[in-house]
């Protein structure tokens, strides 16, 4: 009796027909509905130009972060990271990449340098920096695992 129970939990629902839209979900379950909202709803775009060079480089993080799903790592940072190479990213007015450069190029896997600034160009452009003072330019610290996967300095809010 279970088993029937089970199975028929995983009978499919309704579907629609040739030039049909799909059935929505029942409006009684709030988690679906939930769900539905949140895949619908676009990122929330941040209220106003950043206020200082703080802002706006955390801002850029999250957008590094965005930009590059499959190459970032959630939760605690390991005891011993892989890599830790350091960027500066000069900006244009618009907020388009001018110039990265390496203030720090670790030693163990150099090929993080050329992974960290192709998450950058991927992000890229930024928003625009015109109201904040020059140099138009922020330093990302890019924190990669043994996986290679990376967290970003600027999100990091463990003490």
């Amino acid at each position: 009796m279970a088993a029937l129970a089970l199975l028929a939990g995983c009978a499919p629902g309704p579907t629609a027909g040739p030039g049909e839209a799909p059935p929505a979900p029942a409006a009684s379950d709030p988690q679906v509905a939930a769900s539905a909202a949140a895949v619908a709803a676009p990122p929330a775009e941040p209220a106003g130009p950043a206020r200082d060079w703080d802002e706006y480089r955390r801002r850029a993080a999250e957008r590094i972060v965005a930009a590059n799903p499959g190459a970032t790592f959630d939760g605690p940072m390991p005891l011993q990271l892989r890599s830790i190479p350091v960027l500066t990213v000069h900006v244009r007015q618009d907020g388009s990449v001018r110039q990265i450069t390496v203030l720090r190029a670790p030693k163990s896997s150099p090929q993080t340098v050329q992974m960290a600034m192709a998450a950058v160009r991927k992000a890229a452009p930024f928003e625009p920096v015109g109201r904040l003072r020059a140099p138009w330019q922020f330093n990302e610290t890019f924190l990669y695992n043994d996986q290679l996967k990376f967290q970003l300095r600027s999100l990091d809010v463990a003490p």
